[in-house]
C-alpha cells in the first residue's frame, strides 16, 4: 500500500514538473525546412521601356539607351543611320525575376524592373521583349508587358511632391518560362531537407519524427541527420517520391533555437527571445543633459563719446542628471527580464546601451545581434 502511494506521488510530481516546464513550439516540417532541389533560381536581363510621357532617359546623358534603341530598330528592319533622336519616352532598365522550383515551360512569373539611366519615372511605360538569363548564361524566360509603378511625383515651378519610388516597378505575370531546369525531381533517390534556421536539436527532432512515421508506415527508419541544417531522407522501394514528400512535410515537430537578442539601433527596435537569460547583475542608469544658451548683450557708448558699440558675450550653462537609480536584474524568464528593464524606466535607446553593457560584463546568456 505504501509503495503504491509513493509511486502515485512520484507520478503526480512528474506530471506537475512536465506541466510547469515550458513546451517547445511545434510546427510542420514544411514550415521550418525546404527541399534542397526545390529552391528558387535568380534571372536577370537588360531591356527597354517605351511609351513614357517625357520622363525617360536623356539620350545624350545615357548613351547606352540610344545604342540599345538603334539596335532594336535595326533588328526590326528600320535604318537609323544619320539620324538623331531627342525624345525622352524611352528608358534602359534592368529586369530581374525568380524562377520558382519545378517551373515548366509556358508558365508565367512576375518580374521587377529598375531604371539604369536618368529617367524620372517609369509610370505608363511598356517593357519591350527582354530575355532573362540564369547564372549559367542560358535563357530561361522572356519578359514583356505594362509596368505597374506604385509611386508618383508631381512638380511645378516652385515646389514638387514625390511619394514612393517611380523609377522601379513590376510586371505581374510578365515573363513566360521558355526552358525548364535541367534537374528533375523524380530522378532523385533521396530527399535533402534544409532547415531555414540551423539548429542541431531541431534537426535531430525532425529525423526522429520522420523515423517514427517510417517505422509504422514502411517498417524501418529512412531519415538521417547530416548536420545542424540538413536531414537526408532515403526513398523506400516502391514508393513515389512526390507522395513521400507530401507525407513527410506535414509531420509536426518541436522546434528549438538559440537564445538571441536582436537590436536595431537605427529604429530603436529590440526583440528578445524566449530563452534569453541574464545572470544576477546590478544596473545603474542615468543620463546627463547639458544645455548651453548664448545670450549676447549689446553695449552702447555714452552720448557724444568716442566709444564704439561692442558685443558682450553671455553664456548660460545648465547641467541636469536624471535617473541614477539602481535595479537588480535576474532574468530567469522573459517576463522577469522585461519587468526588470521596465523598472529602471529607460527608453529603448537606453535599454540598448544596458544590454550591450550586460553582454560585455558576461551576464547576458544569449547572442546579441546588432543591426
Amino acid at each position: 500500500m505504501t509503495m503504491r502511494f509513493l509511486l502515485h506521488v512520484f507520478a503526480v510530481a512528474a506530471c506537475l514538473l512536465a506541466a510547469a516546464a515550458p513546451a517547445l513550439p511545434a510546427a510542420r516540417i514544411k514550415d521550418v525546412a525546404s527541399l534542397q532541389s526545390g529552391r528558387d533560381n535568380q534571372l536577370i536581363g537588360y531591356g527597354l521601356v517605351v511609351g513614357l510621357q517625357g520622363t525617360g532617359d536623356s539620350l545624350r546623358a545615357s548613351p547606352f539607351t540610344e545604342q540599345s534603341m538603334r539596335a532594336m530598330l535595326q533588328n526590326l528592319g528600320i535604318s537609323t543611320q544619320g539620324t538623331q533622336s531627342r525624345a525622352k519616352n524611352i528608358a534602359a532598365v534592368l529586369v530581374t525575376a525568380n524562377l520558382p522550383p519545378f517551373a515548366s515551360p509556358g508558365s508565367r512569373i512576375d518580374v521587377t524592373v529598375g531604371s539604369l539611366g536618368d529617367a524620372m519615372s517609369l509610370r505608363g511605360g511598356t517593357l519591350v521583349m527582354t530575355s532573362l538569363s540564369g547564372a549559367d548564361g542560358q535563357i530561361y524566360a522572356v519578359a514583356q508587358g505594362s509596368i505597374v509603378v506604385t509611386g508618383f511625383n508631381a512638380s511645378g515651378d516652385a515646389a514638387s511632391v514625390q511619394q514612393g519610388v517611380t523609377t522601379a516597378g513590376r510586371v505581374p505575370n510578365g515573363a513566360i518560362i521558355e526552358r525548364e531546369l535541367p534537374s528533375r525531381f523524380k530522378d532523385s533517390a533521396e530527399l535533402l531537407l534544409q532547415l531555414r534556421n540551423p539548429d542541431f536539436s531541431t534537426a535531430v527532432g525532425m529525423a526522429d519524427a520522420i523515423n517514427r512515421y517510417a517505422a509504422a508506415q514502411y517498417g524501418g527508419p529512412i531519415a538521417e541527420t547530416r548536420d545542424s541544417q540538413s536531414v537526408r531522407v532515403a526513398k523506400p522501394k516502391q514508393v513515389d517520391l512526390a507522395r513521400l514528400m507530401a507525407e513527410v512535410e506535414n509531420l509536426v515537430i518541436e522546434t528549438d533555437a538559440p537564445a538571441r537578442v536582436v537590436v536595431n539601433e537605427r529604429t530603436g527596435t529590440i526583440v528578445i527571445g524566449q530563452d534569453v537569460r541574464i545572470s544576477p547583475v546590478a544596473v545603474s542608469y542615468g543620463s546627463l543633459t547639458v544645455q548651453v544658451n548664448e545670450m549676447p548683450r549689446i553695449i552702447q557708448p555714452e552720448p557724444f563719446s568716442r566709444g564704439e558699440t561692442a558685443v558682450e558675450p553671455n553664456t548660460d550653462i545648465l547641467a541636469q542628471q536624471d535617473g541614477g537609480q539602481v535595479a537588480i536584474l535576474d532574468g530567469s524568464s522573459l517576463r522577469s527580464l522585461v519587468s526588470g528593464l521596465n523598472s529602471i524606466g529607460v527608453k529603448p535607446d537606453g535599454i540598448i546601451s544596458i544590454l550591450q553593457s550586460i553582454k560585455s560584463a558576461g551576464a547576458l546568456q544569449a547572442e546579441l545581434v546588432l543591426q
